[in-house]
């Protein structure tokens, strides 16, 4: 039985093991070609997956949590019908930025099969945690998710609140201060930060305030429109 098998594939085995012996260059280049296009249609077809809305609100700890949070928020539902989904916040568009965000997200998959914010109070713990390397990614790219929707040379001042009005004249103009320093709580409730340590130091960003006997549970934040 082993010996019929074995002499059914060996000639499968031939051509894989020696392409060239016994097909042609025109064939293998054609091949190679249409090979490379369905792998490619392939990865990026799964790549793209993952960055659906229904992907990313799979998990319960997602779902609700930060989910929940961005339901009640203008980013979600608006006047206009423009809706800002999780990857277009937290996933860099450009492709190898793409690429380096997925394999660090790869850690995310860790913590699920851990547990590390299963409940939430495991959430409100890791919460701060967690918002800070995303503060951190954001300020280190100036903001540039922000900026791929909302572009400063096409602000209508006039339609801004005056409180508005001067902080994107003043600090955006200037490039002193990038989105996130002021919107920190524009999609999500920020964590709970002890005074002194608040997530910037710009004139009219509200730091949330613990409530009663809680120390480490999300309050909402309001932040410049």
């Amino acid at each position: 039985m082993f010996d019929r098998i074995k002499r059914f594939l060996r000639p499968t085995w031939d051509v894989m093991r020696k392409p060239s012996v016994h097909l042609s260059l025109g064939f293998l280049t054609l091949g190679g070609f249409i090979g490379g296009i369905v792998f490619w249609g392939a990865f990026n077809t799964a790549m793209e997956a993952t960055n659906t809305e229904a992907f990313c609100t799979g998990c319960h700890e997602m779902r609700d949590n930060v989910f929940a949070e961005l339901k009640t928020t203008v980013h979600y539902s608006n006047r206009s019908g423009v809706r800002a989904i999780c990857s277009d916040c937290h996933v860099p568009h450009n492709w190898t930025d793409k690429m380096a965000r997925k394999m660090q997200a790869s850690k995310e998959v860790w913590g699920k099969v851990f547990g590390t914010i299963a409940t939430q109070e495991k959430f409100r713990e890791k919460r701060l945690e967690l918002a800070q390397h995303e503060w951190a990614r954001l300020k280190s790219n100036d903001s540039l998710e922000c900026r791929n929707c909302h572009q400063f040379a096409s602000m209508d001042f006039t339609r801004q609140s005056q409180r508005a009005q001067n902080m994107h004249s003043t600090f955006l103009a200037s490039k002193e201060k990038t989105c996130i320093d002021c919107h920190k709580g524009i999609a999500h409730h920020l964590p709970f930060i002890r005074p002194g340590e608040a997530p910037t130091d710009t004139p009219g960003q509200d730091v949330p305030t613990p409530a009663p006997g809680v120390q480490a549970a999300p309050v909402a934040a309001s932040a410049p429109r």
